[in-house]
């Protein structure tokens, strides 16, 4: 006798078919007695189903299909929770930094300078490589020549402050006496008294503010090192930028990859151009508001006129906050040496002045350099002025500008791997900074592949992978 097979129930659509499982032969007989089972279990229509399986579906949504409110309250809890977990550590980060920029502002000023200085002379010092000048020859040019023209303007201005000095405070103080003298007459009848308290109160007004920018020039050289040491540091650093500064970005490229290599070049040579553009344009503006102050002063017959005039040139560096200052200056020494009317007429030209800049010069110049909104740009001076005294001023919107650089790349990284953007619509900045013997075209095909092979949408180009075209030009280079 053969054992009985074994009958399993398998369910198929609303049927349920008993299958024989037994590896055994059986006989007719048996499969015969099974098939007319089959069968009657097929014809059978009033079956229970099987009940129904617990899913998702049926927990978190309710009859409609819409998400439970637990659900959603979850959600957003997590998400509330990773963001907070974030800002707590870029705020902690931010603390270690402020801390450790602290003590290291004796050494990041100087370098910070020097790489601002380099922007400014690297034109030239390329100009002289390209006419056949050896590298540190063309360097030491430019750098002495440089020296010795700030040198010159410093004297040239020596001779006239010292002359013009004297006069000027006798005008001050004659001014000071008519002021007292038509304040006490009608129709304002002031006591003495009350111009004197108000004049102590001034001059106590003017000495605290003297001491704070003292105390801030000091602060942002360093309470350790002196301005002569400053400079020298910074003189050092810009010769060896100008000399070795184009073997930075092949060394960048060797110690991080290709891939992250190529990315960093093109977002540091971003950043040197913006840097540029903003003191090229920056002194551009300057130049053209000292011409056009001078100029009035000089006709104005204003005393201190070449004083006033390189004055305004350097205030130009800090955006809005110096113009005002060197403007308010030349203000107030034609209204103690030439009189009111003569002032009024100076304050009208500045302001005329300061329109021109903010409405045609800057715009036309600044916007292809940095692209910030002017808030930006006064937020970062008032920022950098109560940090760091004058010297954070300045350094405010190179900085900001620089920072802006880095957001704006990585954003365009986002919008190529969001399929937003495609690789040919990317401006690739890197080209002869790609280093002394990659050429720009390999820098160019290097970055792109790496593009295209971040973009979701591609281009209508076939391109070969980021990692071949990058390991050629790194091996050319």
């Amino acid at each position: 006798m053969f054992p009985a097979p074994l009958l399993t129930p398998v369910k198929s659509g609303k049927m349920v078919v008993l299958m024989n499982t037994n590896n055994t032969p059986n006989q007719t007989g048996d499969q015969q007695r099974y098939s007319s089972l089959t069968d009657i279990i097929e014809n059978d229509t009033t079956a229970s189903p099987a009940p129904p399986r617990a899913t998702s579906q049926s927990t978190s949504h309710d009859s409609e299909g819409s998400p439970d409110r637990a659900i959603i309250l979850g959600q957003d809890g997590r998400w509330l929770a990773g963001w907070a977990l974030r800002f707590i550590v870029l705020t902690i980060a931010a603390f270690i930094a402020w801390k450790g920029l602290g003590k290291l502002w004796t050494g990041l000023l100087p370098l910070l300078l020097a790489l601002l200085l380099s922007t400014v002379l690297w034109p030239p010092v390329k100009w002289l490589r390209d006419h056949k000048f050896p590298k540190t020859l063309a360097v030491l040019t430019v750098l002495l020549g440089s020296i010795a023209a700030i040198t010159g303007i410093f004297a040239a201005m020596a001779p006239s402050i010292a002359g013009q000095s004297k006069e000027l405070f006798q005008k001050a103080s004659e001014g000071i006496t008519k002021l007292e003298t038509w304040v006490q007459g009608p129709p304002l009848n002031i006591k003495v008294d009350q111009i004197s308290s108000t004049l102590d109160k001034f001059v106590a007004k003017l000495q605290e503010q003297a001491g704070q920018i003292t105390s801030g020039v000091l602060e942002g050289v360093s309470t350790a090192s002196s301005v002569a040491v400053t400079l020298a540091i910074m003189l050092v650093l810009t010769f060896f930028f100008l000399k070795d500064g184009e073997n930075f970005l092949p060394w960048v490229r060797r110690s991080t990859g290709p891939k992250a290599g190529w990315h960093l070049t093109e977002v540091l040579t971003r950043t040197w151009n913006t840097l540029a553009g903003y003191i090229r344009a920056q002194a551009i503006v300057s130049l053209i508001d000292a011409v056009i102050i001078g100029l009035g002063l000089v006709i104005l017959g204003v005393p201190l006129a070449f004083v006033l005039a390189i004055l305004t040139f350097f205030a130009g560096f800090i955006p809005i906050v110096g113009a005002v200052t060197a403007g308010a200056l030349a203000v107030l020494v034609a209204l103690v040496s030439n009189g009111l009317t003569t002032a009024i007429i100076v304050l009208v030209l500045v302001v005329a002045v300061q329109q021109l800049e903010g409405n045609v010069l800057s715009p036309m110049l600044q916007s292809k350099a940095m692209d910030l909104h002017p808030a930006i740009v006064l937020l970062s001076v008032t920022v950098g002025s109560s940090l760091f005294g004058i010297v954070g001023a300045f350094l405010a919107v190179p900085i900001a500008a620089s920072i802006a650089v880095w957001l704006r790349y990585h954003s365009d990284l986002v919008s190529l791997r969001s399929g937003e953007l495609t690789a040919d619509e990317i401006k690739i900045e890197t080209a002869s900074a790609a280093g002394s013997t990659a050429t720009a075209s390999d820098a160019f095909e290097a970055l792109r592949a790496s593009f295209l092979s971040l973009g979701r949408r591609k281009t209508s180009h076939d391109a070969a992978p980021a990692d071949t075209l990058a390991v050629k030009a790194e091996k050319e280079n």
